[in-house]
């Protein structure tokens, strides 16, 4: 039976995931202020539409189905929950999921059916996590920590003859040791790798997880489950290093701007401007998220290295030669899916573009970047006995020319000396020294922006890449936390 019903667009997000988790076929139709709203079976555009119609085409119900009153129900308060929050009754809502997903997760462990079966399981797991508020993920989670536990007399049992096991047996007692922790959690999350976005879903997950482990600590175990599925499936020699250019897919381009963490591209023409014929940009992609960059790169070819961002931001300034361009600045770096936060992919994405760069434009001599110091306000302010004119400096006030100075040489003892533990201060610093770069100049007002003087009193810092001494550098600051600094970066000290 199919039927046909006129929503506003702000309502359909919510709609479309509560018949995905009703076990209905959704065709949504809609275009409203430049957003292309889709659901699972398609979508075609109505310019100006004021509202989207939504088909949906009744499936064949099966036992574990929600039934209509339960779906209508369910309808009900998520339509509540995106216009007012506080009248839909979760507590409630949230019993009744759980209890579905019980029976769900019950089969999964017990791997009932083959493949198909466990796609579908997979696939109506995911609609009901994603249908589902903050607090309903959470407790999804810790249902699904609980249900995919390990073994506990079999884990018991392995560990005690570890303990117990004579030299000749240890690696008998090692490989039973590793079985017993082998545990379910692993092989239920590898199975959602059988649905087309099923490794996005995960990235996802991941995101919401980290976000969950302050209030439920009890989910780290799940996590670290997580992190080993993922570092295997984003190990560097599954990932694509793809050059984005103005001819790029729509979709690509439109995640560029949505995920850009350093400089905010403001409109399409500034977009245009960063991928121009003076300018390269680089992403990795993963070959289950072919539209997804996982992190990027932008970078302008210039001659020698500007004292300025904004010169590299302004879309009035004409097109450099890239023939006569000597050095690439590497001016942003963005991880682009939070869920991928720790799983390093950065510094294998700088000696890629490194290397093609070298390639394609033989003649570039410097390799270089411009890059915020994000923490440097917030320690100034923490620092006593500061020069004159500095413990007046408020907010995101711009530093005044007296101040040039004091507060190079303060960047300076930020950037090369402060620590946290054994690492640098500075996460971008951490970042860019441990991939073997070393600090080459500190700019004063190289950023004037409102972010650039809130976050870095308008200085930046420049990481040089030397292609013959990354690896010495990323030796010694991985032995010895040495950091790599150039002569006139020291005098500052």
């Amino acid at each position: 039976m199919v039927s046909k019903s006129k929503v506003p667009p702000q309502l359909l997000g919510p709609l479309l995931q509560v018949f995905e988790l009703g076990g209905e076929q959704v065709e949504a139709f809609g275009f409203h202020e430049g957003r292309h709203y889709s659901g699972p079976g398609g979508a075609e555009l109505a310019s100006g539409a004021e509202t989207c119609s939504v088909y949906t085409v009744n499936q064949e119900a099966t036992p574990k189905s929600l039934g209509a009153l339960d779906r209508l129900r369910d309808w009900g308060q998520r339509v509540a929950a995106a216009v007012l929050p506080g009248l839909a009754p979760a507590p409630r809502r949230q019993k009744g999921l759980l209890g579905e997903l019980e029976q769900l997760l019950a089969e999964s462990r017990a791997q009932r059916g083959g493949e198909m079966s466990a796609r579908e399981r997979a696939q109506r797991i995911a609609a009901a996590y994603r249908g589902g508020d903050a607090d309903e993920r959470a407790a999804i989670l810790g249902l699904v920590s609980r249900e995919f536990m390990p073994e506990r007399a079999a884990l018991d049992a392995a560990v005690g003859a570890m303990r117990a096991a004579s030299d000749a047996e240890r690696a008998h007692a090692e490989a039973q040791l590793r079985v017993a922790l082998d545990a379910p959690r692993a092989k239920f999350l590898a199975q959602f790798n059988l649905l087309p976005d099923g490794v996005k879903f995960l990235v996802d997950l991941r995101a919401d997880l980290l976000g969950f482990l302050e209030r439920e600590p009890a989910l780290e175990v799940l996590r670290v489950e997580l992190d080993g599925l993922l570092e295997n499936w984003f190990d560097p020699g599954f990932l694509e290093l793809r050059r984005i250019t103005w001819q790029s897919p729509a979709l690509v381009l439109e995640k560029l701007i949505a995920y850009e963490a350093v400089h905010r591209i403001e409109s399409w023409d500034d977009l245009k401007n960063r991928l121009d014929l003076d300018r390269r940009c680089y992403a990795f992609f993963h070959p289950r998220m072919p539209n997804e960059p996982l992190i990027f790169v932008e970078i302008a070819l210039a001659k020698g290295l500007p004292g300025s961002v904004q010169v590299l931001l302004d879309e009035r300034a004409p097109i450099g030669d890239i023939r006569a361009a000597d050095t690439a600045v590497f001016y942003s770096i963005s991880n682009a899916q939070k869920g991928l936060r720790g799983i390093s992919l950065g510094n294998l994405l700088l000696k890629r573009v490194i290397a093609d760069l070298q390639k394609d434009l033989p003649w570039l001599k410097t390799f270089a970047t411009l890059s915020p110091l994000p923490g440097f306000r917030h320690w100034l302010a923490a620092q006593e006995g500061l020069p004159p004119g500095l413990a007046e400096l408020k907010g995101g006030a711009a530093p005044t020319e007296t101040l040039r100075e004091p507060l190079l040489k303060l960047g300076a003892r930020y950037l090369v000396q402060e620590k946290s533990g054994a690492a640098p201060l500075d996460p971008v610093a951490q970042f860019h020294l441990n991939n073997g770069a070393s600090v080459d100049r500190i700019f004063w007002m190289a950023d004037a922006s409102e972010r650039g003087l809130a976050q870095s009193c308008g200085m930046m810092v420049s990481y040089r890449y030397e292609p013959a001494e990354v690896d010495r550098n990323h030796d010694e600051f991985m032995r010895s936390g040495r950091v790599a600094a150039a002569r006139r970066v020291v005098r500052l000290l």
